[in-house]
C-alpha cells in the first residue's frame, strides 16, 4: 500500500473515531488527546542525553453511563485508537516506553469530576492483548 494511500486512510480512521469519542464524551476528543500527551510528557524519565523513557500503560476512566453509551456506539477499538495517537506522539518526541504501550478505556469507579480521568503507569513486561476487553 501506498505511503500517501494510508495516510488517508489513517486520516479517515481518526475522522471516524474523533466523531464517536466527541459522540460518547459530549465535547471535542482534542481535550482527551491533549491529556493523554500531557500524561505522557509529565512522567517522562531522562535517562540520558539519548534516551527518555515514559510510561506505556495508560488509563482513561469514564463515568460508566458514558463508558457504556461508548461501548453502545461501536467504541470498543477507541483504546486502540488513542494507543495509535499516543505512541505517534512518542515517536515524533523521541521517548522509549517502559514496554508495550496499551490506553485502556474504563468505566470510573466513582464519577470524575471532569469527563475522563487520565492515568499512567510503567508496567514492563505487560503485553498489550493481557489486559480483559471491558464491556
Amino acid at each position: 500500500m501506498a505511503r500517501g494511500t494510508l495516510t488517508r486512510w489513517e486520516r479517515a480512521l481518526e475522522r471516524w473515531q474523533s466523531a464517536l469519542v466527541s459522540k460518547a464524551l459530549h465535547h471535542e476528543p482534542v481535550e482527551l488527546l491533549d491529556a493523554l500527551r500531557r500524561e505522557c510528557d509529565d512522567h517522562a524519565v531522562v535517562c540520558s542525553e539519548s534516551r527518555v523513557v515514559v510510561p506505556n500503560a495508560y488509563e482513561v476512566e469514564l463515568d460508566t453511563r458514558v463508558h457504556q453509551e461508548l461501548l453502545r456506539h461501536g467504541g470498543g477499538d477507541v483504546g486502540q485508537a488513542l494507543t495509535d495517537v499516543l505512541a505517534r506522539h512518542g515517536e515524533e518526541k523521541g521517548y522509549e516506553w517502559a514496554g508495550p504501550l496499551t490506553v485502556r478505556i474504563t468505566p470510573a469507579p466513582r464519577p470524575p469530576d471532569d469527563p475522563y480521568r487520565v492515568g499512567s503507569s510503567p508496567m514492563p513486561h505487560v503485553r498489550a492483548d493481557a489486559f480483559p476487553a471491558a464491556d
